[in-house]
């Protein structure tokens, strides 16, 4: 079982601890374009133009300005670093051991800079998204950031989902830069019941992503199995009204989260 989870926007910056090591990551195969990715941002984060080819506005100023201390800022495990609704709702801090085991065995963080990540790899907080255009990325012009990992994900993240079901929580950005073999993988979508009509909501949507997340991987530290796409709905299913369609050769699977009306209220 693999969780693909995308990145958060909004990011903890550790105070303390050694810079990131790039060589000890997950994936050491992709430590050339990790490299690549690295001086290309810090490259923009000091020019005059940042924050436009950054995409984000004045606000944000300080941490764009944080990308150019990259190498030597501290560095600290991947969801300590990743923050917002689908992080708090994961709660990672929470873990029991037995848990934050099958976490490090099956979460994957699908990142703009770093390609791809295990909980427990340790990087420094930084501004960039997947939507993103890079130059210097080893071709002519600019380059979005999934584009950019796309070959290189299939070639070193690619073995690590063979033969495994995928839960894929990403989002659109994200989903361009890996793409899991479809007969394995089940996508999960939310929706909300709002006037008896099935609406997305963005917050309640990473909220029950990252719910869901920690049921599954609380299930699998009591003994439970997660192999199959039916499994996932059953499991899911303990909680929530859930409908599932199979994935297929040329596929992918679907599990589709209902919220009842009354969550709206409270979302």
């Amino acid at each position: 079982m693999l969780i693909l989870l995308p990145p958060s926007e909004t990011k903890a910056a550790p105070a303390t601890g050694g810079p990131v090591e790039a060589e000890s990551l997950s994936w050491p195969g992709l430590k050339s374009a990790r490299d690549r990715a690295l001086k290309a941002l810090v490259r923009v984060s000091g020019q005059k133009n940042a924050l436009t080819v950054l995409g984000v506005g004045a606000s944000l100023q300080d941490e764009v300005a944080r990308n150019l201390d990259l190498e030597t800022a501290p560095a600290a495990p991947a969801l300590e670093v990743y923050t917002g609704v689908l992080y708090d709702a994961l709660d990672p801090a929470g873990f029991t051991p037995e848990q934050a085991a099958v976490a490090q065995e099956s979460v994957v963080v699908i990142s703009a800079l770093w390609g791809a990540l295990r909980p427990a790899d340790r990087i420094p907080a930084y501004r960039l998204s997947g939507g993103t255009a890079l130059r210097g990325l080893g071709t002519a012009g600019t380059v979005k950031m999934s584009a950019f990992w796309k070959p290189h994900l299939a070639r070193h993240l690619g073995p690590a989902a063979h033969d495994q079901l995928i839960i894929d929580c990403r989002s659109s950005a994200y989903a361009a830069a890996f793409q899991a073999p479809k007969d394995r993988t089940v996508t999960v979508k939310v929706v909300q019941l709002v006037d008896g009509a099935r609406k997305v909501v963005s917050h309640n949507a990473k909220q029950t992503r990252g719910l869901l997340s920690r049921h599954v991987i609380e299930r699998v530290a009591a003994g439970e199995s997660v192999e199959t796409a039916r499994d996932l709905a059953r499991v899911a299913g303990e909680r929530w009204q859930v409908e599932l369609t199979e994935p297929a050769a040329g596929r992918a699977g679907e599990l589709t989260v209902v919220l009842p009306e009354q969550e709206a209220a409270r979302g």
